[in-house]
This record gives structure tokens, sequence and C-alpha cells, in this order.
């Protein structure tokens, strides 16, 4: 339980990070397989695609800026999934789905970023201020410049595998923003205020 809530989550295959498992239940399975209506009891729906192809579109080597427009087909079922089970249930789901700031030239603009984290969908105002920890022992000028020298360092040593895994780690939404959407979305709140930015 968290936050009141009865949390079951989806994945294609499960994730472990050292001593860190999924906190809840978890049911494996593609999301591209998931129809709506197994959520029309659901009080909150929360998404959080993978973000790499997004984010290695954003840097500012010539080979990511090469590439042709990531496949967005997970961030769309995102939103299928509410849509069938608002259709399901007879009434509104919120969907709240997290990524990153690359996203936003693929899917749209997001309506509230707190940090490093973007949000769209049915995103609570005033999101808790999170700040990103950077993974210990990367020079982050010499990455974000494209030192080709540096990037092979970065993913192509011994230590690359624990810098993936810090950047693994740190991509989670951070519990205290989970918290206060939850929070947001408990059945003693009658009315969400919605963080909406033109």
């Amino acid at each position: 339980m968290v936050e009141g809530f009865r949390v079951v989550g989806f994945d294609i295959e499960r994730h472990v990070y050292r001593e860190a498992h999924y906190p809840a239940q978890l049911v494996l399975q593609d999301v591209l397989t998931l129809h709506g209506r197994q959520f029309k009891d659901a009080a909150l729906i929360v998404a959080s695609p993978p973000c790499q192809a997004y984010s290695y579109r954003a840097m500012p080597w010539k080979r990511a800026k090469a590439l042709p427009s990531p496949d967005n087909t997970l961030f769309e079922a995102c939103f299928r999934i509410q849509r069938e089970a608002c259709e399901a249930a007879g009434h509104h789901i919120p969907l709240v789905v997290e990524n990153v700031c690359g996203a936003q030239k693929w899917v749209g603009r997001a309506q509230w970023h707190s940090g490093s984290l973007y949000f769209w969908g049915d995103v609570p105002a005033r999101l808790p201020t999170y700040r990103h920890v950077k993974m210990p022992g990367l020079d982050w000028n010499r990455f974000k410049r494209g030192d080709p020298s540096y990037r092979g360092e970065a993913f192509n040593t011994r230590r690359a595998a624990n810098k993936r895994l810090s950047a693994a780690l740190s991509a989670k939404i951070p519990a205290e923003i989970s918290r206060h959407v939850a929070r947001c979305f408990t059945p003693s709140h009658s009315e969400v205020q919605y963080g909406h930015h033109s």
C-alpha cells in the first residue's frame, strides 16, 4: 500500500538493481498487449515509458542528431490505455506519464516538470522540487560536449556498468514525488488542481 493505494506494476521484464526490487505487485506483460478495460477500477494510472531513445537524440553528437524519429509506440500506448479505461469505467481515470525533457520534441510539451523529470497527462499542480543527482565520477561538462574520448571512457570501461546502474536508479520517479501524486488523487481529495502551461 502506498498512500492508501494498492499498487500493481506492469513491465516486460523484471528489473533488479543490486538490492532494489519492484516494491509492489509486478505483472510481467508487454504493455502493448494491455487493454484499458483491465484498469476500469483503477483510481490512478502512472506510466514511465523508456527514455533512452529521447535522451540520446537530445545529445549534442552528430550521430545522435542524425537518427530517425524515435518510436513513440509505448508513449502513445499510455494514453490509449487511459482512453479505454475511461470508456470501460464510464468516468475519467487520471493518468500521469513521466519521461525526460528530450521527449517533448517528439510527443509534445509536458504539462509540468520538476528538475530533470517531465510529466504529461493529469499532472497535479505544484509538484515538489526535485534535484537530479548526477552520477558520481562522471565529468558532465566533457560528457555533454560530446568529447569522443570521454564518451568511450564513460560507456566502454569497467566503470561503465556502475555508471549505467547509477543512471538507472536515478531515472526512477523519486519517492517524494510519487507520494505527492498519490496524495493528490486519494479519494479524500474532492478536487485536484492540475498544472497546465500554454
